[in-house]
């Protein structure tokens, strides 16, 4: 039986169909939509294919044009746009159904010497001393639809522990602040673009909640509807995704229905690896008549 981390491996393996062209899968997480994480690292995977040195994303900027099904593959269209000196730029189109539901900019960059600092990590509490957000979603089991209780309590391949963990069904208006521990939940092939790729996959999931925290919502609320209009990630650093990193998360704006969160991801010996930001749509749900 293939292991969660297997299974992701897999979904980052693309099927090449031409020069340039490569087909994904899809797994469903529970959101009626194909995750945008998965749509982000899966673009991020086409446009590396791509290259002949070894350069690696120093950057990747995603924006999400149409909700993706989670029925149909999605195919992967890379134009290489520059091979310079020393960046190279990729630009990448997800399509479905004929139409782009995604593109993605994506530059890549020799290391070499320069300017170098960081601002310090917070002081949390370390991860084993945290309870693993799958358990307290099980916890919680008899609370979740019965419709998508499966897919919600199903095992995953990145273990998830945050730091302000409230009432996951129910929460209270708390500061839009996130502080998460996250790891895949096994060993990761040493090449440094699985490891990118599956960071970029983790970095989507729970930011938008930042900016529901401050409002006691969650992204299932059916009051609101919520959805990745844009992403960035910035890498700073080599790092292992199957090793423990701390994401600290905010939201410093939400306005005309757009809410804004940033994070900064840190080892666990407090190397700032990667830097993240994201608009997404956060918009009250229109009562039809029947609502009353």
């Amino acid at each position: 039986m293939k292991s969660t981390v297997d299974e992701l491996i897999e979904l980052l393996d693309l099927e090449p169909l031409e020069r340039n062209i490569y087909r994904g899968r899809n797994r469903d997480i529970g959101t009626g939509r194909v995750f945008g994480g998965q749509v982000l690292s899966q673009a991020l995977v086409a446009a590396r294919r791509t290259l002949d040195t070894p350069r690696e994303a120093h950057s990747v900027h995603g924006y999400f044009i149409l909700a993706g099904d989670l029925n149909a593959p999605i195919v992967y269209f890379v134009d290489r746009l520059r091979d310079g000196g020393s960046f190279t730029t990729r630009r990448v189109t997800a399509i479905q159904h004929g139409q782009a539901i995604f593109n993605l900019s994506a530059s890549f960059h020799e290391p070499q010497e320069g300017l170098e600092h960081q601002t310090d990590p917070p002081t949390v509490p370390p991860p084993e001393s945290l309870m693993p957000e799958l358990e307290r979603i099980r916890a919680a089991a008899d609370q979740i639809p019965p419709e998508i209780r499966s897919v919600l309590t199903q095992d995953r391949p990145i273990d998830f522990r945050t730091v302000e963990a409230g009432d996951l069904m129910n929460p209270e208006p708390s500061p839009p602040l996130r502080r998460t521990w996250f790891r895949a939940m096994g060993e990761l092939p040493e090449s440094p673009l699985i490891h990118q790729a599956t960071l970029a996959y983790a970095s989507d999931y729970g930011l938008l909640s930042t900016v529901l925290q401050p409002h006691g919502l969650t992204v299932r609320d059916p009051s609101v509807q919520v959805a990745s209009l844009d992403h960035a990630v910035w890498f700073h650093q080599p790092f292992r995704a199957d090793e423990w990193l701390l994401y600290v998360a905010d939201s410093p704006v939400a306005s005309h229905a757009r809410g804004f969160a940033r994070g900064s991801i840190f080892t666990r010996d407090g190397i700032l690896v990667a830097s993240v930001a994201q608009e997404g749509l956060t918009r009250y749900r229109r009562k039809s008549k029947d609502d009353g």
